[in-house]
């Protein structure tokens, strides 16, 4: 599990972290996506990490794990990173061959960048770590609950977002176990030019693709069978409770806003 996607798997815990409201959780992790942006030096960047490591530090849970959880993207990280680094132009020039520009100021953007990503994905992937998939649909049903009003389907939406969130770790293993499969009858996915390599993808997703129908049509089997109507006229077992230490968490991500446009440039 430690060298597999881990975005989107909850790990049981009682940590002040595990404890706070899923509403809470949720809308902190939407703010920090947001204010990752006013990020634009490297005293903003440093202020984020710190956060972000306080954070995991408060779920109890390995920094590891998180860092080998980022390592199945890390590849696309690197790809915008090099694009970033290629075609950014500055006062400071090291290479410079046609529409190719390597510049201080790529150089520094490509770091931002690269932290940027990370961070995202820590925090990300903190969230789902720490709340349970029917906590975490509640939370995003609450916050839709506005678009009520002009007749949006809030806990469809909620549900369908909570149920793709619980396949994304299940289908990693699925692609894993059919990857084994393909490499014991000689498939090898790293030879090769692109062409074959994407030729050797075949194999692999099409059983993906009718193992996932396959699993869509067994949950909506079980979800009929338990008398599932939709979310009108339902209710909840589990009432969710905004305590102080909900309103301590949101009081840090305003310290954050705050320390963030401080220390812009």
């Amino acid at each position: 599990m430690m060298d597999k996607l881990i975005f989107g798997r909850y790990i049981p815990g009682t940590s002040w972290i595990h404890k706070l409201d899923p509403r809470a959780k949720l809308l902190g992790t939407i703010i920090f996506i947001g204010i990752i942006f006013l990020a634009n030096n490297w005293q903003t960047y440093l202020l984020l990490l710190v956060f972000a490591l306080g954070a995991i530090h408060l779920s109890n849970i390995k920094l590891s794990f998180f860092i080998n959880g980022v390592k199945p993207l890390i590849w696309l990280i690197l790809f915008t990173v090099v694009l970033q680094v290629l075609f950014t132009g500055g006062s400071t020039i090291y290479f410079d061959w046609g529409p190719i520009i390597v510049s201080q100021e790529g150089l520094i953007n490509g770091v931002f960048i690269f932290c940027r990503f990370v961070l995202i994905i820590f925090m990300s992937t903190l969230l789902t770590l720490t709340t349970m998939p029917l906590s975490l649909t509640d939370a995003i049903e609450y916050l839709l609950r506005p678009l009520k009003v002009i007749k949006v389907p809030v806990y469809e939406i909620a549900l369908m977002l909570s149920i793709a969130l619980r396949f994304v770790p299940t289908l990693m293993d699925e692609t894993e176990k059919i990857m084994n499969a393909q490499r014991a009858r000689g498939v090898d996915f790293g030879e090769g030019n692109i062409f074959q390599q994407m030729k050797a993808i075949v194999p692999i997703l099409i059983p993906l693709f009718v193992s996932s129908f396959n699993r869509a049509e067994e949950l909506a089997t079980a979800m009929e069978a338990r008398g599932y109507k939709g979310g009108e006229g339902r209710t909840k077992y589990r009432k969710l409770d905004w305590v102080s230490r909900d309103t301590v968490a949101m009081l840090a991500y305003a310290l954050l806003t705050v320390g963030l446009v401080v220390f812009r440039n």
